[in-house]
């Protein structure tokens, strides 16, 4: 009996058309899978498709666009306070993430006192390790933005001694009512002050009530900080080496502020009586971040400036994580790493952890505070704060900082 070869050929097309709609279907479901839970387990990370190594913005994981752009709430003061002869001295010191609140306490302080401000120095946690202003920030910048507002010296009057020299100590957001009690009688009888912010608490927290110093202190703290041409260059070519190794994930990746020496201390080793911890390990923020849904593919920079072994248990999830030495320029390697004291180092985390896609305090403090508001003013608001998810997954926005997701940060009473 002969063979039809339209029946041959038409049952090779049926049998082709079924098993095309079978994988379709099998498709369907994976993705459909994947979708719902993006942090079921490591397995499901390990082999998500949806984007292959981690999650777009296209999509519902944990990456997000940045927020509404902002901008000054503040207008400039205008010059018509009465100006004296006297002088401001201050250093800046332990950091960057205080640098920006000494700063705006002395721009306050001689603004009220009709004082000049001269420029200060930088000093390390290390005894002898000074630094000019001009090695870290841009001085024109500095000088130019307070222009009208503060008078500012480059470099301490001669004439000055501690004869007609006072040290005076201002808490952190000082206040005109603190100055007149507390700063004023002894400018007035010496003629010139040294000042040292102290820290009584991490207070970056919006308050309703206004004053007349607020323009002044958000000029100083949002206006007037610029790093210097060669800091910015290295922390530039930083987050695009970042970004060149997250290819894969439309360039974007995490900063974690996550370091060793801190979470040995005595007060990282637990959690307070309402069971809030303060800080979070490697392993911790690790499994954090895999819950919220990051991908085995996401490129991590961590703080942390040797590498430790405590840090695998993070590598061992996220193998592209890394930290200053591996992505730093080899020709500034040994100027912004190798050299004396830590300063170049904490400089570059706090600009690295204010431009990363997402940003993750493993320690709260000031450090987290400061980069908070930081990257509110540039609309990057994705900070994550870490805890212990008992679930399998959850979402990412669950866990947005309360300085964004109530907008309760002093950044807010600034920018709008």
């Amino acid at each position: 009996m002969g063979v039809d070869l339209r029946q041959v050929v038409a049952g090779i097309l049926t049998l082709a058309m079924f098993v095309m709609l079978g994988n379709m279907i099998k498709r369907d479901h994976f993705d459909s899978v994947e979708e719902k839970f993006p942090g079921s387990g490591r397995d499901t990370l390990e082999n998500a498709k949806i984007s292959k190594e981690g999650l777009s913005k296209k999509n519902n994981g944990p990456w997000k666009d940045d927020g509404q752009e902002l901008k000054p709430c503040w207008s400039k003061p205008s010059d018509d306070v009465e100006q004296t002869e006297g002088y401001v001295l201050f250093s800046l010191t332990n950091g960057p993430e205080y640098h920006v609140s000494q700063i705006a306490d002395a721009v306050v302080v001689a603004r009220y006192l009709g004082a000049t401000l001269v420029l200060p120095d930088i000093r390390g946690t290390k005894p002898g390790d000074e630094r000019n202003f001009e090695e870290i920030y841009d001085v024109e910048k500095f000088i130019s933005s307070l222009d009208g507002v503060v008078r500012v010296a480059k470099e301490r009057p001669g004439k000055l001694s501690t004869r007609n020299l006072a040290a005076v100590k201002v808490p952190n957001r000082v206040t005109e009512d603190y100055i007149v009690e507390h700063v004023e009688p002894i400018y007035r009888s010496k003629g010139n002050i040294r000042l040292a912010t102290y820290f009584p608490s991490v207070n970056m927290k919006r308050i309703e009530r206004k004053s007349s110093s607020d323009s002044v202190a958000c000029l100083a703290m949002f206006g007037t900080l610029e790093l210097q041409p060669e800091i910015n260059e290295v922390v530039d070519s930083m987050v695009e080496r970042l970004r060149t190794l997250s290819r894969k994930s439309n360039g974007q990746f995490v900063a974690v502020d996550l370091r060793v020496e801190i979470l040995e201390q005595n007060g990282c080793q637990g959690g307070d009586e309402s069971g809030t911890k303060s800080c979070y390990n490697a392993q911790e923020v690790a499994l954090f971040l895999r819950k919220v849904g990051f991908g085995k593919g996401t490129t991590i920079y961590l703080t942390e400036s040797k590498w430790d072994s405590s840090l695998d248990a993070l590598k061992d999830i996220f193998p592209k994580t890394y930290i200053k030495d591996g992505i730093i320029p080899a020709d500034k390697k040994s100027k912004f790493l190798d050299s004396e004291g830590s300063e170049f180092e904490k400089i570059i985390d706090f600009y690295v952890c204010s431009q990363s896609d997402v940003f993750v305090p493993a320690i709260s403090g000031l450090f987290y505070a400061n980069v908070a508001g930081k990257r509110i003013a540039s609309s990057k608001t994705q900070i994550l704060v870490p805890t212990d998810i008992s679930d399998s997954s959850a979402s990412a926005s669950n866990f947005i900082t309360h300085y964004v997701s109530k907008k309760n940060h002093l950044a807010y009473s600034c920018l709008c």
